[in-house]
């Protein structure tokens, strides 16, 4: 019996691409008689509107998709978040970073596209972060790389791996071996929020007993350094299964930044949810 879930950010309207991504999640879930959670990752307060969550309810109800249990919307965690935060401070396992990403880039100077977010910029000086946070200057913790690997051990740190039963964007399934240097000293405590992406999506992964978690191959990489977390947390390990991603007319993944068509545009052009299930390839009946 699985238990999946569906977690969008509220940042926008949903589109076919997110359409197809819930109804694999509800499917696999109804399929065994398991849960299918729904789980808003608003933690972003300059993106994340209300008005767009609403949207995405009135949506997920137009497709006809339940879910079981409340809504769980990361902006009200957000204590739970911290004292996790505080446990791998206090383990060693972080290091405040105040460097803006301007000053990382421009330390990378002519690295190829994408090393910014594989950095691993180390700890400041103790002179110069006592200086820095005298100053009152903003940091996000970071998770040390190096530390992780001494506190589980290098057998451990060998041995990390995740469950693929899709397949990743070069076809990897099966167990795939963990490789948390491609992610590098990632940010888990923005300066802003207080919590970034990859511990608030473990931790409410774990809490939520998520057994299964289905997603777009566009987060594939990002199982890395969540199973890395996991390990460090000692949290469950779920099972993934990343799907491809859906297309327009001229081979383009949908997304909310290119303005793809909404499901709202869709139903009311007079597409039914019925029709769209369809050409998703789900029977109308789930």
């Amino acid at each position: 019996m699985l238990t999946t879930r569906f977690a969008p950010s509220p940042t926008g309207r949903l589109h076919k691409g997110h359409a197809f991504s819930a109804l694999t999640a509800w499917r696999a879930a109804r399929d065994t008689g398991g849960r299918f959670l729904l789980r808003i990752e608003d933690i972003d307060p300059t993106r994340c509107r209300p008005e767009y969550e609403a949207a995405i309810l009135e949506d997920l109800h137009w497709l006809g998709l339940d879910w079981d249990g409340p809504v769980r919307r990361q902006s009200e965690h957000l204590d739970d978040y911290a004292r996790v935060l505080s446990d791998l401070e206090a383990r060693g396992l972080l290091y405040r970073c105040f460097r803006t990403r301007k000053e990382i880039l421009d330390a990378i100077g002519d690295a190829p596209h994408g090393a910014a977010e594989a950095v691993r910029p180390g700890p400041h000086s103790a002179d110069e972060e006592a200086r820095l946070l005298e100053e009152g200057r903003p940091f996000a913790w970071r998770l040390s790389l190096d530390r992780a690997r001494e506190a589980i051990g290098e057998d451990a740190w060998r041995s990390l791996a995740f469950t693929e039963d899709g397949a990743g964007p070069n076809g990897e399934t099966g167990r795939i071996s963990v490789r948390p240097e491609t992610a590098g000293d990632v940010v888990l405590g923005r300066k802003d929020t207080g919590v970034a992406y990859h511990l608030a999506v473990t931790h409410d992964d774990a809490v939520q007993g998520v057994t299964h978690v289905i997603r777009g191959q566009d987060l594939f990489e990002a199982s890395h350094i969540q199973r890395l977390i996991q390990t460090l947390m000692d949290w469950p390990e779920p099972r993934y299964r990343h799907h491809p991603l859906l297309t327009d007319a001229s081979g383009r993944r949908y997304a909310k930044r290119d303005r793809s068509m909404t499901l709202a545009e869709l139903r009311n052009s007079g597409v039914s949810a019925a029709d769209l299930r369809a050409e998703l390839g789900f029977s109308s009946g789930g």
